[in-house]
């Protein structure tokens, strides 16, 4: 008799809540050293890595696990710590946009070395180049499929956001 436990489809997501929740604990610890929360550099990092380094409130909402409430109160405590701050839409004044600020952008670049030493060493470390590729191209293919708004705004650019920078979508 076979034991539904053992179906592959369960030990897959298994596996991946075990590799976030321990991902997660190592980096929270190490994003605590530089005075950052998971959500707060979660939040930062999208925002950098978006046009303008910035995003419509509604769609960093949208790319985060945050309600738009959350996202509400996050940016509130982040533009009070000086490391965004928000700016109105030119084109719906019911919409305004979270903006890293030069002293965010400092806090990122001062914890993203250890950031990134960290997945080297307990994730994209463990993977050779073809394996880390599939990987890239099945978790997008989830990530597409189960959250398709991840990447809201991300390659919206406005014409008061040009820069030479961003001509194009960068890849997610």
């Amino acid at each position: 008799m076979t034991n539904v436990f053992d179906d592959p489809r369960i030990t897959a997501v298994g596996l991946l809540f075990e590799a976030h929740a321990g991902l997660s604990a190592r980096f929270t610890a190490q994003l605590e050293e530089h005075g950052l929360s998971a959500v707060e550099f979660e939040v930062i990092t999208r925002l950098a890595r978006s046009p303008g380094n910035q995003l419509r409130m509604t769609d960093l909402a949208a790319q985060t696990s945050l309600s738009t409430s959350g996202v509400t109160r996050v940016v509130d405590r982040m533009e009070r710590d000086g490391l965004l701050t928000r700016r109105a839409c030119p084109s719906d004044r019911r919409s305004s946009y979270a903006v890293v600020t030069a002293a965010g952008m400092h806090r990122l670049n001062e914890t993203l070395p250890g950031h990134l030493q960290m997945i080297e060493q307990w994730f994209t470390g463990q993977l050779d180049p073809e394996a880390l590729a599939a990987l890239l191209d099945g978790l997008r293919r989830v990530r597409d499929a189960a959250h398709p708004c991840a990447t809201a705004g991300s390659d919206e650019v406005g014409p008061e956001q040009q820069t030479p920078a961003s001509d194009g979508a960068r890849q997610r």
